[in-house]
């Protein structure tokens, strides 16, 4: 039988940066998050003074069936767009209730969780720490430090598919900002319903 290559060789992740060995991860710059952060001209100005990297992650090409899962790290780099922390994207499943989980490597952050009916559920995310994202909810991974990469190890139903496209047009109903030092859970004007 052809097994893929993680099956043969296992992939290799530095506890450190989270980073495999096996393949580059994806890369998401501030470029890529036109509209995403409440104040788009500091986004946009940090888009324009070099354009750095704020997260990394991975997709192995596990078959999208039923029965296969995909796993990877997340590695969201600290820092802050106006006094908004740096995120992922976001997104749901495509298959809707398919769930997720989250194990924190290292650095502090965040689990921000959105049902469609708009229940909204934030868990903070410590080295050891699991994050169990259930079924329905979107998710998104906010690095609440201001020194520390957020690395996180993820699992998920192989077919569940991602939706980013929701997130993109509507955003999350709340935005997680800096205020005097420690966070603060703020509705965001920019939602849509």
């Amino acid at each position: 039988m052809n097994f893929p290559p993680y099956i043969n060789t296992p992939v290799m992740f530095d506890p450190k940066t989270g980073l495999a060995d096996s393949q580059p991860p994806l890369e998401r710059h501030y470029s890529d998050m036109k509209n995403m952060y409440l104040d788009e001209e500091a986004r946009q100005k940090l888009e324009d003074n070099g354009n750095a990297l704020l997260y990394h992650f991975y997709d192995f090409g596990v078959p999208e069936k039923e029965g296969d899962l995909a796993f990877g790290t997340s590695i969201v780099y600290p820092g802050k767009v106006g006094n908004e922390y740096h995120m992922t994207n976001g997104h749901f499943h495509t298959i809707l209730d398919t769930a997720e989980i989250y194990l924190c490597q290292a650095g502090y952050g965040m689990m921000m969780m959105e049902s469609p009916e708009g229940e909204v559920i934030f868990k903070e995310m410590r080295p050891g720490q699991s994050v169990y994202v259930p079924g329905r909810y979107a998710h998104r991974s906010i690095n609440l430090s201001d020194t520390e990469t957020l690395i996180t190890f993820y699992v998920f139903r192989a077919d569940a598919g991602h939706d980013y496209g929701s997130i993109k047009t509507k955003g999350f109903r709340k935005i997680v900002v800096e205020n005097n030092g420690s966070w603060e859970v703020r509705d965001n004007p920019r939602w849509k319903a």
